[in-house]
């Protein structure tokens, strides 16, 4: 997956080179697969985030939707034309989106980002997904993978989805866009959020900030560390029931922070187990359980939030739980099944 996302980022490159669609960033592995564990070895999906930035004469704003619950952190990415008059983009025969008449534009120079994917001034992940479809299928033939792979284009709104095979291997990939904010670890990407989220609504994810901590657990952890069986383990254990996967990585997210690695060693294996089955259930009771990254004070310091991340305050991911007294009743009887 790697190796695929590298050579197409290689031919990005050429083809968008004097574009003024937006710039393709290396791919970043993200979720399970890339943190080097999956709840279903046999189902594995090799999701990966693309980080863009604006092409010449443009520049990105994110701007924060105010108007969503609490616990849910969306943005609008504002596409904004820069004046280019006084700069060497000149010397490359680029006129200026602001300061040349539309005319000479039109008749010169291809099109804004603003006039591509955007909607009403905001990029747009519907549009921005149909554009990197394209690309991924023209780019296909030249790539050194398809000699002896089989590409195929999954539908999706929100990201492009890849299947590849080769007769007797196949591997799945998703590709998501993103949008840095600042120099942080945090994005704003096109992950699918809400059934009704909007085209121009960008989520907040953490993705690329947890495959770093779980890198540094792994640096750090004895050579017959088992914390990655462990997640992988209890996530199995629990398909079938109330609780989400993410729920049980949270957890154990927690747990690695504070438990030493050295503890998780394979003789301590069912004692880590018994932690994080303890954990749960207290969590349950206490209808709380804190983001791992939002608000939390003893990150790694090589891990990079934004300031208001980082000074947030906890963000309970069982607030639903203290807001229905039957979805609580109804949990703790799935973790009683459990």
């Amino acid at each position: 997956t790697a190796d695929l996302m590298d050579n197409y980022m290689i031919y990005f490159g050429h083809v968008l080179s004097n574009s003024f669609y937006p710039v393709l960033q290396r791919a970043i592995g993200v979720g399970s697969a890339f943190e080097g564990w999956s709840p279903r070895e046999q189902d594995v999906v090799y999701r990966v985030l693309i980080p863009m930035t604006p092409p010449r004469g443009h520049s990105f704003h994110l701007e924060l939707d105010s108007a969503g619950e609490r616990h849910v952190r969306n943005f609008h990415v504002r596409v904004q034309l820069e004046c280019t008059c006084s700069r060497k983009q000149q010397e490359e025969n680029m006129l200026c989106f602001l300061h040349h008449p539309e005319e000479e534009l039109r008749s010169n120079q291809d099109p804004s980002l603003l006039d591509t994917l955007c909607t009403d001034s905001y990029l747009d992940v519907h549009k921005t997904a149909r554009w990197f479809y394209q690309l991924v299928r023209a780019v296909w033939p030249a790539l050194p993978q398809s000699h002896s792979w089989h590409l195929k284009l999954l539908p999706s709104r929100r990201s492009c989805q890849i299947q590849v095979t080769n007769g007797t291997e196949s591997f799945r990939i998703e590709v998501l866009f993103g949008v840095r904010r600042g120099y942080s670890d945090v994005f704003v990407s096109s992950q699918p959020g809400e059934a009704c989220t909007l085209s121009t609504t960008w989520p907040e994810t953490y993705s690329v900030a947890e495959v770093k901590f779980f890198k540094y657990i792994t640096r750090q952890a004895p050579p017959d560390s088992l914390q990655l069986r462990c997640l992988q383990l209890f996530s199995c254990v629990q398909l079938g029931f109330g609780f989400s996967t993410y729920t049980v990585k949270t957890i154990i997210m927690h747990l690695l922070n504070t438990i030493p690695v050295s503890q998780w060693r394979r003789r301590y294996f069912l004692r880590r187990l018994e932690d994080i089955n303890v954990n749960l259930r207290c969590c349950l009771e206490e209808k709380c359980l804190n983001h791992f990254i939002i608000g939390n004070k003893r990150l790694p310091q090589e891990i990079s939030l934004p300031l208001d991340i980082a000074s947030a305050e906890p963000l309970n991911l069982f607030h639903h739980l203290a807001q229905c007294p039957a979805a609580h009743s109804q949990a703790m009887r799935e973790y009683q099944d459990l």
